[in-house]
């Protein structure tokens, strides 16, 4: 192989996973569809490769009946075993050079092929080799009419390393790193545990900011709480999955396992005070003046509290069971 993929030209797989999102998956898909390509382009050809992950509401019948309408669309169907074994078989499916992993809610832009590209050639020029990927920006969004109509906001800047959410990488480098492991089969922090893996083979971020996708996800209403709680206690627990695999003090900072986020959250909540019975009043408030997004951006106060707890908790447990093990 080469010292690069980036070549005069590449041909792009876009990975996507999906579960029970059949409404805004049409939005995403159409989206890619849609690109726009540059007389010039490095792009010869692109590919979508979905991975259904046992979706229960209708979108395997509902791509077979419209199919002609997506002729980039690889379709693969697995039992439900969650985003990374999605991932993984996407990737082992596609025929591209250079991998771009967005999520099933993500509406694009028709430059966004055509940005990564160009930043994939940026890249290249500036470090002699395909040793990185490119990040793109994520715009989060409850309008689902109009998703790219929202504009940017100081909430949607990220600090993640590698985030599957808009990221194009060489192929080879994910095959090299051992792909996603599928031991993180509740919610959260598969892909930055790849991220650090990645960061161990030497791979750099360069930011691609044309390349924007629009995140999005209804407006928050008090009847999601119980299962945006039941998120934070299993990203907890994923989070100390994470530390054993790579227990450093970065990885201890990303997943809230420090005396500084258990009074930081522990300070701003009240010690649990304030939580989603105390705080309803006020959550509702804002929803009833349209503002769903600041109610949950307050919201985040006991969210991140149950991380914390749920942290902890599962580090305390992972003590008790190597105890009775010995």
């Amino acid at each position: 192989m080469s010292s690069t993929v980036v070549g005069e030209t590449v041909f792009i797989s876009v990975v996507i996973p999906t579960y029970n999102r059949q409404a805004i998956l049409e939005k995403c898909l159409r989206a890619l569809e849609g690109q726009k390509l540059s007389a010039t382009s490095a792009i010869n050809g692109y590919e979508i490769v979905l991975v259904d992950d046992g979706s229960t509401d209708g979108t395997l019948e509902w791509l077979a009946a419209y199919k002609e309408d997506f002729p980039h669309v690889k379709c693969f169907e697995q039992d439900h075993a969650g985003p990374a074994a999605a991932r993984n078989l996407g990737v082992e499916q596609a025929s591209g050079d250079i991998i771009i992993f967005i999520d099933s809610d993500l509406v694009v832009l028709e430059n966004f092929l055509q940005a990564h590209a160009d930043a994939l050639v940026l890249g290249k020029e500036k470090l002699g080799s395909d040793r990185f990927f490119t990040y793109g920006a994520v715009i989060n969004t409850c309008n689902f009419a109009h998703p790219t109509a929202e504009p940017y906001k100081i909430t949607d800047f990220s600090a993640a390393f590698f985030a599957t959410g808009n990221v194009a990488i060489p192929k080879h480098w994910l095959e090299q790193a051992g792909l996603f492991d599928t031991g993180f089969q509740l919610y959260g922090w598969e892909d930055l545990e790849l991220g650090v893996r990645l960061k161990n083979l030497g791979l750099q971020l360069i930011k691609c900011p044309a390349a924007v996708g629009y995140h999005w996800h209804p407006p928050f209403n008090l009847e999601q709480v119980p299962s945006l709680i039941e998120k934070e206690i299993q990203r907890g627990r994923m989070g100390v999955l994470f530390y054993q695999k790579h227990p450093t003090w970065e990885v201890r900072m990303m997943i809230q396992m420090t005396w500084l986020h258990r009074l930081l959250w522990g300070l701003l909540s009240l010690n649990g005070a304030l939580n989603e019975k105390t705080m309803a009043p006020l959550l509702q408030w804002l929803i009833k003046l349209g503002k769903p997004q600041l109610a949950l951006e307050i919201a985040r106060i006991f969210l991140n509290w149950y991380n914390v707890k749920g942290v902890y908790e599962a580090y305390a447990q992972v003590g008790r069971d190597y105890s009775l093990s010995k």
